[in-house]
């Protein structure tokens, strides 16, 4: 297991970005929606609000919506259903802290212009509340149905991470496949702080040179102890290698969690089912390595979502920020 090598604090950016994510810290986030369901199936979406705002409550730094324009059943899973930036709407309106993050946006399946419009205004209206994951994909069927093409979507995820950087200024001017900009229009709003707080998901069809150099941190998935703490090694140092400052971690976890504290662990999909005990010393073991925030999936939780919630805040968010 590699050690933890953190110090100092990451360069503030918004409200949101400042508050989840802390050097030598773990914070614990949730991704939308609260509630179980299988594979194949589509969630209810009952209830969904109260949810959200019992985990703001609770104290839980972040909540987490992913990119699904298509419902794609060899995939099983529609995530939230909603379009990502109306929900995260919403959600500014009936929470009042708790972060509200996107993991991750598709920016190949999407003007850059219409993703950093709709990404400040968020960020405006919540107060600084956004967190901007990107990704380029990886549901084939999209492509075709929007009439874009998978192969090549590595350098339009590239180009419109320029061009979202771009227009965070006044008046930009920027050329790329998407369009040109040529000083004379602006996009409006601005972002809260001096940029989007943008994340890079995974590898996005990058190098990870250009991961480190263009990402304001990285989401990455979980693995073993020693994979994960060479990968989270890898990453921090090609930071220092382009020159940049270090940078948060985050990860996804999914967690079926047991009635039973010290209940052993037994692994389900990209994650596994266990009492909060195995999953404190999990997490306690990730933020060695590095972590600096997990988003825990609650998809393939047994128990009541609401009992869920609590047994996690009142277990383990004291140990984590």
């Amino acid at each position: 297991m590699l050690a933890n090598t953190q110090s100092g604090s990451f360069a503030p950016i918004n409200r949101a970005y400042n508050q989840v994510y802390q050097p030598n810290r773990l914070s614990i986030g949730l991704v939308l929606p609260l509630e179980a369901y299988s594979v194949g199936a589509t969630p209810t979406m009952c209830n969904h609000i109260q949810a959200a705002q019992l985990a703001e409550t609770l104290g839980f730094t972040a909540l987490w919506l992913r990119d699904v324009p298509f419902n794609v059943p060899s995939f099983g899973d529609p995530g939230q259903m909603y379009d990502p930036f109306v929900y995260l709407g919403t959600l500014a309106a009936v929470t009042e802290k708790i972060a509200l993050g996107t993991a991750s946006i598709i920016l190949p399946l999407r003007h850059p212009a219409h993703v950093a419009k709709a990404a400040a205004t968020v960020d405006v209206l919540s107060d600084g509340r956004l967190l901007l994951g990107v990704a380029s994909g990886d549901r084939t069927e999209e492509y075709p149905a929007m009439a874009q093409s998978y192969p090549d979507r590595g350098e339009r995820f590239r180009d419109s991470v320029a061009y979202i950087r771009a227009v965070g200024a006044p008046y930009p001017q920027h050329t790329s496949a998407h369009g040109d900009l040529s000083g004379g229009i602006d996009l409006l709003p601005k972002p809260n702080g001096p940029r989007l707080p943008l994340l890079i998901t995974g590898g996005s069809q990058q190098t990870p040179e250009w991961v480190a150099q263009n990402g304001d941190g990285w989401m990455t998935y979980p693995r073993d102890a020693t994979s994960q703490g060479h990968v989270i090694g890898d990453y921090r140092a090609r930071l220092v290698a382009v020159g940049q400052p270090d940078k948060p971690v985050m990860q996804s976890l999914y967690v079926d969690l047991l009635d039973t504290a010290d209940a052993p662990a037994r692994p389900i999909h990209l994650g596994f089912q266990s009492g909060t005990h195995f999953l404190r010393r999990y997490l306690q073991e990730i933020e060695s390595l590095g972590v600096n925030h997990v988003a825990l999936n609650l998809r393939f939780n047994g128990g009541s979502i609401d009992s869920t919630l609590k047994r996690l805040a009142d277990d383990l968010l004291p140990d984590f920020s």
